[in-house]
């Protein structure tokens, strides 16, 4: 080391990856087991290539550290392989100055001033998943910032959610994208605002009672601006070195970049990532993309090949989370409808709070888009509606959009049933039964930006909702804002929406209407009747069969005029109860059911 005022110490084993500050001197340790020199640049140095030298520790990994540096310096590694070096970002950096950048040294020792805040119980959680860079994008030339999100959480917090969803928001190449090709994963994106600004937003999230789940990329990285390929000059196939499998497992549909999950350091290296989200900024769960291509090497197709390693990644992370912060929420994204991803891992699950579930956004997306009422399947409804995973009716994610839902080659659901002409009264009518059902089935309810108020547009990274939109349509906001708060509990009498058990009460084929109980097990059952009509037709003194003595009571009838003037004139009122037996029960509840509409009952 030729500048003496670099002073090494000697370097606790207690300290982290990365670059960790500690009362006046800052540690630099980062994993490189094929480097020959290890050296820090960066502004404290004048970015001098040989003044800080790092010492080689046991199993790959150098460290040092200096009085130098301060926080907001920035620097990168330089790595001697033989006769080749390497400038590299460091793996664990908080902050770069862009994808292809610098490092910045930061201790992420935020001001939350007392945040105590709990995520609300599974069962009555409402999640909206939102884009960062287009969900109040103000120019169409600017990305949307986390500050243009705290700007519109007042809106979210009296539409009824209480949870958001951000698509992942780890530094990737170039200012817009999806989010799904994260080049740092510890940093945060510069073009939403930077880590500073994401606390921001969470701290003013959980002050309006919103809680935050993180989207989050193991499956794969990159593929482009990732330093960590070929990290330290060592690869086998001309594949990506260390933190990258070097064979055939690495292959992704997304590039060659699947993490080596059989390699320890890269276990913890993703396992130290997610506790990151939880513990410097506070987020209350995790959503993990793609946990096919983490456990399976072609995401489960066929007759595929397990990744054990990945298997044991995601157990170990889940079960960690489960034991240090039991209400964080963690979900796979893994579509193959299996009990073993929210199975325990006591039993041989994989650990997961809940999972995003197919078998119910295909069956009732193709139910409401079908262009034929006679082909709608009200059977395959009511499957999708009754299903569950691990015997928990909360352990599955139910929605009909979702950021894949209203992209590549498909569009948002009222746009799907009536192309060109989503604002008709028909489109909308049937769009609203999805949400209907979104919100009244078992299951933790999820919407996607704009649905609340009929976004057609489908999906893209670089077009902003349409507010406008929103300002002509506000009845369909207030009936979102109706459902949310039956399902939420900001409405008395429906503990049943946040119950265990679903029952089909009545379901006529050949008249499409379907109508199903949710009831709370316990002393206060609550009950609610959920009734959709699936065709074109009004229904006088329709019959539902009913217990005796319940007199239910209209909560919400969707089709309404007060929430669109295109909608129906027929009157739908409360349940008038006639003694004759229907269904197989004794008394009948009678209803007017309009067309395409949807009514909810409570006592």
């Amino acid at each position: 080391m030729k500048n003496e005022a670099l002073l090494k110490h000697l370097i606790s084993p207690s300290v982290g990856m990365g670059s960790v500050m500690e009362d006046s001197q800052t540690t630099f340790r980062v994993w490189a087991p094929n480097a020959d020199m290890v050296y820090v640049t960066g502004d404290f140095n004048n970015w001098s290539d040989d003044d800080f030298e790092l010492v080689k520790e046991d199993n790959g990994y150098w460290a040092g550290a200096t009085d130098l540096a301060k926080e907001r310096d920035e620097y990168k590694y330089l790595i001697k392989n033989g006769e080749n070096s390497f400038y590299r970002n460091d793996p664990y950096a908080f902050e770069v100055t862009n994808s292809d950048g610098n490092s910045i040294i930061r201790k992420l020792d935020f001001n939350w001033e007392e945040d105590n805040f709990v995520l609300p119980s599974w069962n009555s959680l409402v999640i909206y998943e939102l884009h960062v860079g287009t969900f109040n994008r103000k120019h169409a030339d600017q990305v949307g910032t986390f500050e243009d999100v705290i700007e519109k959480l007042p809106y979210l917090k009296e539409l009824g959610i209480n949870c958001i969803e951000l698509l992942p928001v780890s530094e990737f190449a170039g200012g817009i994208s999806w989010g799904y090709n994260p080049a740092h994963p510890f940093a945060i994106e510069q073009d939403y605002g930077g880590p500073d600004a994401l606390h921001r937003l969470v701290k003013a999230a959980h002050q309006n009672g919103i809680g935050v789940i993180m989207d989050v990329v193991y499956n794969h990285l990159g593929p482009s601006d990732v330093d960590l390929w070929q990290f330290d000059g060592w690869s086998a196939n001309n594949k990506g070195g260390i933190y990258f499998y070097n064979d055939h497992k690495s292959d992704t549909p997304w590039g060659n970049t699947r993490p080596d999950y059989g390699r320890p350091e890269v276990r913890q290296y993703l396992r130290d990532n997610a506790l990151m989200w939880i513990e410097k900024y506070h987020c209350d769960g995790l959503r993990m993309d793609a946990t096919s291509y983490i456990r399976y090497e072609g995401g489960g197709l066929g007759m595929d090949t397990e990744i054990l390693e990945g298997i044991i990644l995601m157990r170990d992370i889940n079960s960690e989370i489960r034991s240090k912060y039991p209400n964080v929420l963690t979900i796979a994204e893994d579509l193959k409808g299996q009990d073993i991803i929210t199975d325990s891992v006591e039993i041989g699950g994989i650990g997961y709070g809940s999972q995003w579930d197919m078998n119910f956004v295909h069956p009732v997306r193709e139910a409401l888009i079908n262009t034929e009422d006679n082909a709608r399947n009200l059977e395959s409804i009511a499957e999708a509606v009754t299903f569950s995973y691990s015997n928990n009716a909360f352990s599955r994610i139910i929605y009909t959009e979702s950021h894949d839902e209203v992209a590549n080659g498909k569009a948002r659901v009222p746009e799907e049933i009536q192309p060109g002409n989503a604002e008709s009264a028909f489109a909308k009518k049937r769009a609203i039964l999805g949400l209907v059902l979104v919100m009244t089935s078992p299951g933790i309810p999820m919407i996607f930006q704009g649905q609340e108020f009929m976004e057609d547009e489908y999906f893209q990274d670089s077009v902003g909702l349409d507010w406008e939109k929103y300002k002509r349509l506000k009845g369909i906001g207030r009936l979102s804002t109706d459902l949310i708060e039956l399902r939420t509990g900001r409405q008395g009498a429906t503990q049943g929406l946040r119950g265990q058990t679903t029952e089909i009460i009545h379901l006529n084929q050949e008249n499409k209407i379907l109508a199903y109980k949710r009831i709370n097990d316990g002393d206060n059952e609550e009950p609610v009747i959920v009734v959709l009509n699936f065709g074109d037709r009004d229904f006088v003194d329709y019959g539902i069969g009913i217990q005796e003595g319940m007199h239910y009571k209209l909560r919400i009838n969707s089709t309404w005029k007060g929430y669109d003037e295109d909608f129906s004139d027929l009157e739908v009122a409360d349940m008038r109860i006639a003694a004759k037996s229907t269904d197989e029960k004794a008394w009948t509840g009678e209803i007017n059911i309009p067309a395409y509409g949807a009514q909810i009952y409570t006592l």
